[in-house]
Formats: structure tokens, C-alpha cells, sequence
């Protein structure tokens, strides 16, 4: 599992009924839209997570609908358990990540 997807994960696990439109979630993962995305994508193929379309009058509203997304009620203990086997993994990325931050020598 990515580093990228454990974020996104791990930010929708925190409160596992909240429901988070995808400038949200690029917000509290540290990922920029065209990471994010590809990444529900994912998780929703794999039933991990489910969206829906929010029903708004966009023209009232003066912006587009925004798409909702939560962990799947049935797979929130096959996220966390997911999450705690990719740990040891992510903190090893995030080291090499921060140790790059200076640059290649």
C-alpha cells in the first residue's frame, strides 16, 4: 500500500462515518486533486470506501456538486487491519521521504 493511500485512509478512518468531498480530503492527507482521486477510485473498485453525489442546486449554490466519500461501513476493520500491516512500511517511506527533502547529493 502507498504512502499516498495510507493517508488518504487513515484520514477517513478517524471518523469513519464523516463524510469528506475531495478538496477535503486532498486538505487533510497533504495531496494534491490529481493524486487523491485516482486513489477513491481505487478504494471504491476495491469496496473499501463509497461515495455519493451531493443533490444541489448548483446555480443557487454558485459552484459544482461535490462527490462524498466515507470508508464502507463493512470494511472499516479491513482498513484499519490494512492500515496497521502497511505501518512499519509507511514509517520507513515517510524516513527516506524526509531524508530526501535536502535533495539528491
Amino acid at each position: 500500500m502507498t504512502l499516498p493511500t495510507q493517508l488518504v485512509l487513515q484520514v477517513l478512518v478517524a471518523d469513519p462515518s464523516a463524510e469528506l468531498y475531495g478538496l477535503e480530503l486532498c486538505r487533510a492527507a497533504g495531496l494534491p486533486s490529481g493524486t487523491i482521486h485516482p486513489i477513491l477510485a481505487r478504494l471504491e473498485k476495491a469496496g473499501w470506501v463509497i461515495s455519493r453525489w451531493e443533490e444541489v442546486d448548483v446555480h443557487r449554490e454558485g459552484r459544482p456538486r461535490r462527490r462524498y466519500y466515507r470508508v464502507d461501513p463493512n470494511s472499516v476493520a479491513v482498513v484499519k487491519a490494512a492500515l496497521h500491516r502497511a505501518a512499519p512500511a509507511g514509517r520507513l517511506l515517510g524516513q527516506l521521504r524526509a531524508d530526501n527533502a535536502g535533495g539528491v547529493s
